[in-house]
C-alpha cells in the first residue's frame, strides 16, 4: 500500500474546462524553475468505466471496442488528474504554454472495460532543458491494490515564446526530440522506413477527440481558435495520434508492453500522414510522417514488459 504519501480523495473526475479557465487566471506570478512541485498525490477512487464513452474513443482513434481497453484510454482516464495538478496555483509552472515532449506508458495486465478503477496523479522530475525546464506528470491505474497501468507524460515549460506549439495537450513540437528528417534519411537516423498504413485526416478531428478525451484545447478546435494561438490551422491532438498507431499495431505487438513516444512536429488538420514502423523480437518501432517522410510528427518504441500482477507500486 502506499505510505508517507499526502493523498488527496477527489469524489469525482476534475472538470477540464474549469479547470483551463482557472489556468489562465492564475498563470502570472508562478516561480517557475524556483519553485517547488504540488507534494500530494491526487487520487480518485470507484471509477467505473464508461462503455459508451469508451466505444466512441476506439471508433475516433481507430481501435476495435472489445472485453479490454486500449492502454491509451486510460491515460485519457488519468489525464484530467493531470490538469488539476497543474492548474492548482501550487504548482510552479503556468499551465497555458507548456507542451507535451513525450509520453511512457506500461500496462502490467490487460485491463478489462467491467474492471472498477482507481486513478491516481501526482508531479515529479523537474530538470533543465535547452528550451526552459521539463517536468514529469505521472499516472497510476489500480484495480484494487494491483497496480495494472503506470504512465508519464512529460511536459516542457518554456521560457522562450512559442511558435510552433504552446498549450498542454497538443502533442507538441520540437522538445529537444528529432528534428524534421528528409525521406531519404530516415535509414540514416534509425527510423523505420516501411509503410503500413496512410490516413488523412478531416478538419474535424481534433474536436472528435475533444469530445471523448475531455481536452478541448482550442489549437485543436477550429482553424480560427488555432490561428488565434499562432497555428496556421487546427492540429491533431499528440495522443491521438500516439492511439491511433497503437490501435493500427496492436494485433503485432506484446499486449502487455511497455511504450515510449516523443512528440516531434504538430499534425496539421486536414492533412495526409503515414504510419512507417519495423517490428523487432518482442516489440517494434513506429514513425509518424507527413505524406513525403520529410516532416516526422511521433516516434514510437513497443517493448515487451513483465507482467506484475498483485503489484504495489511505492512513488516519493
Amino acid at each position: 500500500m502506499m505510505t508517507d504519501v499526502d493523498v488527496r480523495l477527489l469524489d469525482g473526475p476534475p472538470r477540464i474546462p474549469t479547470l483551463l479557465a482557472r489556468a489562465v487566471v492564475t498563470s502570472r506570478g508562478r516561480k517557475g524553475a524556483d519553485g517547488a512541485l504540488p507534494g500530494h498525490r491526487l487520487v480518485l477512487p470507484g471509477v467505473e468505466q464508461d462503455l459508451a464513452r469508451l466505444r466512441d474513443y476506439c471508433e475516433v482513434t481507430g481501435d476495435v471496442l472489445g472485453d479490454t481497453v486500449p492502454a491509451t484510454w486510460l491515460h485519457v482516464l488519468t489525464f484530467p488528474l493531470q490538469v488539476q495538478l497543474m492548474a492548482d496555483r501550487s504548482f510552479p509552472f503556468p499551465m497555458v504554454g507548456m507542451v507535451h515532449v513525450a509520453n511512457t506508458m506500461t500496462l502490467h495486465r490487460p485491463v478489462r472495460a467491467a474492471e472498477t478503477l482507481v486513478l491516481s496523479s501526482w508531479a515529479e522530475n523537474v530538470r533543465p532543458h535547452r528550451r526552459g525546464s521539463t517536468v514529469d506528470l505521472c499516472g497510476e491505474v489500480r484495480v484494487g491494490d494491483e497496480v495494472v497501468w503506470e504512465g508519464r507524460s512529460t511536459y516542457l515549460a518554456r521560457t522562450s515564446s512559442p511558435q510552433e506549439a504552446t498549450s498542454v495537450g497538443q502533442g507538441g513540437s520540437d522538445g529537444g526530440a528529432a528534428p524534421e528528417v528528409a525521406g531519404a534519411e530516415a535509414e540514416d537516423r534509425g527510423l523505420p522506413t516501411t509503410e503500413m498504413a496512410r490516413w488523412r485526416l478531416p478538419a474535424g478531428l481534433g474536436r472528435r477527440y475533444a469530445a471523448v478525451s475531455g481536452d478541448a484545447n482550442p489549437i485543436h478546435l477550429t482553424g480560427l481558435t488555432a490561428k488565434a494561438l499562432g497555428f496556421p490551422r487546427a492540429i491533431a491532438h499528440g495522443m491521438w495520434t500516439h492511439a491511433r498507431v497503437l490501435a493500427a499495431a496492436r494485433s503485432r505487438v506484446p499486449e502487455v508492453a511497455t511504450v515510449e513516444v516523443q512528440f516531434v512536429k504538430p499534425v496539421l488538420l486536414p492533412s495526409t500522414v503515414v504510419l512507417r514502423g519495423e517490428l523487432e523480437g518482442d516489440g517494434g518501432r513506429f514513425a509518424v510522417t507527413d505524406r513525403d517522410g520529410g516532416r516526422l510528427h511521433l516516434t514510437m518504441q513497443v517493448t515487451a514488459a513483465p507482467a506484475a500482477t498483485g503489484r504495489d507500486a511505492e512513488h516519493g
